[in-house]
């Protein structure tokens, strides 16, 4: 699986929180004063908590590709049925996905499939077939809108209530790859099934009009803290843009300590090569590790204690002030379709659902 090139204590943790990935969680936060009688208490359920430091694309039409994603260290696969694939090979990349996905083998990866848009001869068979193939996710590619979202959802519900066995339907992200993708960035983060976005760089530099490698992407930054912002605001992940020059190391771990620094939870990938430097930038390092969990001691403590005041260190916090990741419930917004209603209600008891992810930092296929 993936966590093999984790550190040692994060890649415990890890596997920790997937072994008890079904348990529900009751967190209990106290008022100011510390008064339990006016607690607040929600519970939860940890689900499918997973890093997503290096998602790398992979052609469908090319199965020597899709065979050795098995063995390599990327955290999410993200199979190609729509950019990488010309239009004669699209039945076969969506074959051979589908193939792939039923063998298995690929461990922890996170299995995500970009499909062509349903307006197009090829989108529908797509979504249908990689549902039932197992897929973990789904991307839109340059996503615009709600209604896109909602017919690709109703088309997964419809298909995964078909099945003899229900495993779940797949999740939902996004491609901001385009103006109006970006305005729209908090609308389609704000929907129920939509768990990620992904910054489409290079087809946003296009239609921008832009540079978007000149000066380490300063043309693009104000689009690319919006994005982040609009899948903070709303509790998904948020992946960086590729960087498509392959010759230039030195650039791409730059663009990987920029993409941590604006906020991004890992990046997308355009070849093997590159996942390495990516799960470095993207992962905590041994003292971030040990400073949580010292974190997470100080709290158990004072809420022992009763007290509403953390002391770590030299430090004081309130403990209210718990930070808020991608994993984090938020509240549910009201769905469209009442089929869509009626499958939120049957994955999530309460009110609340848990993001599946975890954050981890404080065209050649990618587009």
């Amino acid at each position: 699986g993936c966590d093999t090139s984790l550190p040692p204590s994060l890649g415990a943790t890890m596997r920790a929180l997937r072994a008890h990935s079904s348990m529900a969680l009751r967190k209990t936060f106290t008022t100011a004063s510390g008064a339990m009688s006016t607690a607040i208490t929600a519970t939860t359920t940890v689900a499918n908590v997973r890093p997503r430091r290096s998602a790398l694309y992979m052609p469908g039409s090319n199965a020597r590709a899709l065979d050795k994603g098995r063995s390599l260290s990327c955290d999410v696969i993200l199979f190609d049925c729509e950019d990488a694939v010309s239009p004669d090979d699209k039945v076969l990349a969506r074959n051979q996905i589908a193939e792939a996905l039923a063998a298995g083998g690929f461990g922890d990866r996170e299995l995500v499939v970009r499909v062509n848009p349903l307006a197009s001869p090829w989108g529908e068979d797509d979504v249908v077939a990689m549902a039932e193939a197992g897929a973990h996710a789904v991307l839109i590619a340059k996503a615009e809108n709600q209604d896109e979202v909602n017919e690709v959802a109703a088309l997964l519900h419809k298909t995964c209530r078909s099945r003899d066995e229900d495993k779940g339907m797949p999740d939902i992200w996004c491609m901001i790859e385009t103006p109006l993708g970006v305005l729209r960035a908090a609308e389609l983060a704000s929907m129920h099934p939509v768990t990620c976005l992904v910054a489409g760089t290079s087809d946003l530099a296009a239609d921008l009009r832009c540079d978007g490698e000149w000066q380490h992407r300063t043309a693009l930054l104000p689009f690319l803290s919006h994005t982040v912002l609009a899948a903070r605001a709303h509790g998904v992940a948020v992946l960086d843009g590729v960087h498509l020059n392959l010759q230039d190391d030195e650039g791409f771990e730059a663009s990987c300590q920029q993409g941590r620094a604006l906020g991004f939870d890992g990046k997308t990938l355009i070849h093997p090569k590159t996942i390495e430097t990516a799960n470095i930038a993207f992962a905590p390092s041994s003292e971030e590790v040990q400073q949580a969990r010292r974190k997470i001691e100080a709290f158990a403590e004072a809420q022992a204690a009763g007290s509403a005041l953390v002391v770590l260190g030299e430090k004081g916090f309130s403990i209210n002030d718990t930070p808020r990741h991608p994993g984090c419930p938020r509240p549910r917004p009201f769905l469209r379709h009442p089929q869509l209603r009626e499958h939120a209600h049957a994955r999530t008891p309460t009110a609340t659902r848990h993001r599946p992810c975890i954050s981890l930092s404080p065209n050649q296929t990618g587009s």
